[in-house]
């Protein structure tokens, strides 16, 4: 599944909220077929470089690629399924599990924008593979935090996305879906796709991520992830031993 290029490229990306700055001179490469972790406190910039990524934020400075397309592009192409903090999902809209995982296939269907045989047995196995087939009726905000998580990656399954974007998926999931999420994640690398995930559980890190990257409005560091989990690193990111303070 792999092409020519990185499938995530930053180079020299800078974001600015009026007088805030949320990214300054921030470069990456990330391959195919790998789970890279996102790893920050909160303020320090991930929410808005995956808002880069997806074309929502435009940079003041620098270029974004995703397999050599701008993100306008890769959007319009389905190269990109993107799994939003909780906060930025209306859970009262009125729409079906069903629905919202048939929403992966919209760039996949023809002009009458109507599923066919093909589109609906897609969804129905993205539906078998995250464990959600017999809610695929319920409507979306009855669900709970976990399996909101898990309808959101069977949406990017059904779009057949090559690069997996998830901004804090852990955050309020039980334990069955968050081991649920990291296998999909991982099974999804193996297939060649491309995962780049925030997440604050830096003891799931070893378990999840391929690499990791301590974002702090820039990027501190980005390599193998027992590197990442260094005090010296964490300290850097956030100004503390967090794991010490995790275990205590």
């Amino acid at each position: 599944m792999s092409g020519p290029h990185p499938a995530i490229e930053v180079d020299g990306v800078g974001v600015r909220y009026g007088e805030v700055v949320a990214l300054e001179d921030v470069s990456l490469r990330v391959p195919f077929g790998s789970v890279t972790a996102l790893v920050g406190m909160n303020g320090s910039g991930k929410s808005t470089l995956f808002k880069a990524l997806t074309g929502m934020v435009r940079p003041a400075h620098g270029r974004v690629r995703l397999d050599g397309m701008t993100p306008a592009e890769a959007r319009r192409r389905g190269l990109i399924g993107y799994v939003p903090q909780s906060e930025a999902v209306d859970w009262a809209f009125p729409v079906s599990v069903r629905d919202v995982v048939m929403m992966g296939r919209y760039g996949h269907l023809g002009p009458t924008r109507r599923p066919r045989r093909e589109d609906r047995e897609i969804v129905d196995r993205a539906l078998e593979r995250v464990e959600l087939a017999d809610l695929a009726e319920r409507q979306i905000g009855r669900l709970s935090g976990g399996q909101r998580k898990r309808v959101f990656v069977a949406r990017g399954i059904a779009q057949d996305a090559r690069i997996l974007l998830l901004d804090e998926p852990f955050a309020g999931v039980d334990k069955k879906s968050e081991a649920m999420i990291v296998r999909l994640l991982r099974e999804a690398a193996a297939e060649g796709r491309t995962v780049l995930v925030s997440s604050h559980d830096l003891h799931a890190l070893p378990g999840l991520a391929d690499a990791a990257v301590l974002l702090l409005r820039r990027v501190l560091f980005h390599g193998p992830v027992a590197e990442a989990l260094h005090p010296e690193q964490l300290t850097r990111a956030f100004g503390l031993d967090i794991l010490g303070k995790e275990g205590s």
